[in-house]
Formats: C-alpha cells, structure tokens, sequence
C-alpha cells in the first residue's frame, strides 16, 4: 500500500493493553466508522462524547468519561482533541467562561486529529500551509516492500485515507544520512510510524509553487490530498533515506538508485 507506508509492525502474542484497546476503537470510529454507525461529524471533524460512549463499540469495553478524558491527554501521538460543547458553539458558561471541570458527556466533543477516511469539514480541523508558515520539514516513513510501489505509482497516495501524511521532523531514535542533526533538533511524536524503514524527504517549497495543497492538524502532521491524480509526485521528493544500508535512492525528484530486488514483493520491511 504506496501511501500509507510506514506498516503496523509485529503483533503481540498477548492481548492488547487496555488504553490500546480502547484508544484503536476510539480511532476507527472518529475516523472512519462515523457514518456507519449513525453518527454525524460536526464542524472540525467533532461528535458530542455522550455519543461517542453510548456507541456499541465503546459500552462492549464499558469506556467511562473519566477513562476517556484520561486516554485523549495521555495519548502519545496526540491523535485526539476533545474541548467543551459550549466552547465550540462559541458560547461560554454563566459568566462567560466555559466550564472546564464538567464531567457530563454531553458538555463534551470529541474529534481525531487527522488520518481520516470519512468527508470532514476541515474548517476548524486543519491550518493551510502557505509561504509564511512553511515547516522546515516533511518526511514520510514507508517500508521495503512499499517503496517499489511508489515508485512504480509516480508517487505517493492517501491509499484510502483523505490525505498523504509526513511528520514535520523524525521521531525519537531517528537520524537522517545528511541532516544529522535532526533527530535532536526536531523530534516528532506524530505523523511516521517507528517500524518505516525508508524516509522520503519533500521538498514542500517545490510542491507548493507547483500547486499542491498542504495542511497541519493540531498534532503537527503535515497533509496532502497530493494533485489532481491524488498523487504527490516523485518529483517533489527533495531526497529519498534507507535506515538500513542501502544509503540514499532519490536526489531532487530523481532515481539515484534502484530497490534491492529482494524488496519487491515479499511484503516485508
């Protein structure tokens, strides 16, 4: 799958921990499950937290709002906003202030950050990217087995998702081959999986005088619906990184260097 890279890594034997649990059903519902089953994403991608609990998937984990609250500011990748109803509607509590310290679902939305698959509003859910705010920064992590795709593709897909994603730094544990710096200077907790074995640098300067549109979530994951084929193309792809040896396979929008065969098609990292 071209677009979305980065792969899921080994399964554990054992059964998931709970906050795991519960954040996966979190995701797949704000996400992609909305609509299918009965519920409406508000303006910035929101849904009312009564809601969200009441939904089958959560009451089969017997989530609570204390837990939830608990899982939306633990989370490590920050996948998830959740604010005050009164706050969104843009009213405040009795003196004007939103109340905080609720704990009654209904005076809660909740919404994912990005990754999503269902139609969202994106007023209030994603900030353009123009000249003056530019990230220094975007990279997206894949695998082995899915760089021959992309390249043979022209370049990279949302692969069911609405938009391309590229985190705005490395992760934590990350070095890049010419930027040795970056891991400390930039280091990013969304927007690559830790299991991508190959890095490809955009050159977002480029892209974006070319007409590609570009969005951050709150989370700093950078987006892209890529051009009218939903593509972004090759060519923007400022330089292309092996984490594992094979040094680097594309400079300024070009091939340098052709994927080991035992890349291709073994579905493997």
């Amino acid at each position: 799958m071209p677009g979305r890279g980065g792969g899921r890594g080994g399964r554990s034997s054992g059964p998931l921990p709970r906050p795991v649990q519960v954040s996966k059903k979190i995701s797949w519902l704000l996400r992609h499950g909305a609509e299918k089953e009965g519920l409406t994403l508000g303006p910035g991608g929101y849904i009312p937290v009564s809601e969200v609990l009441s939904n089958r998937n959560l009451k089969s984990l017997k989530v609570t709002f204390d837990e939830l609250r608990q899982i939306v500011e633990e989370n490590d990748k920050q996948r998830f906003s959740m604010v005050p109803a009164s706050a969104q509607e843009g009213k405040g509590g009795e003196e004007g202030q939103t109340d905080l310290t609720s704990s009654d679902p209904k005076d809660w939305l909740i919404r994912a950050n990005q990754g999503h698959s269902l139609k969202v509003e994106d007023d209030g859910l994603l900030k353009p990217i123009t000249k003056e705010n530019l990230p220094e920064t975007a990279v997206h992590g894949t695998t082995h087995s899915a760089w021959p795709l992309i390249v043979a593709s022209g370049g990279l897909k949302p692969m069911g998702r609405n938009h391309v994603h590229f985190a705005s730094g490395l992760p934590a544990g990350f070095t890049s081959l010419v930027n040795t710096d970056q891991e400390v200077a930039a280091p990013v907790i969304s927007g690559m999986r830790k299991s991508s074995t190959v890095l490809i640098f955009l050159d977002l300067a480029k892209a974006t005088e070319a007409g590609l549109k570009f969005w951050v979530s709150e989370n700093g994951v950078i987006l892209s619906e890529g051009n009218e084929e939903g593509v972004v193309p090759l060519e923007f792809f400022q330089r292309v990184e092996d984490r594992t040896g094979e040094g680097v396979l594309v400079e300024e929008g070009k091939v340098v260097k052709e994927a080991p065969e035992k890349w291709k098609g073994k579905g493997k990292t």
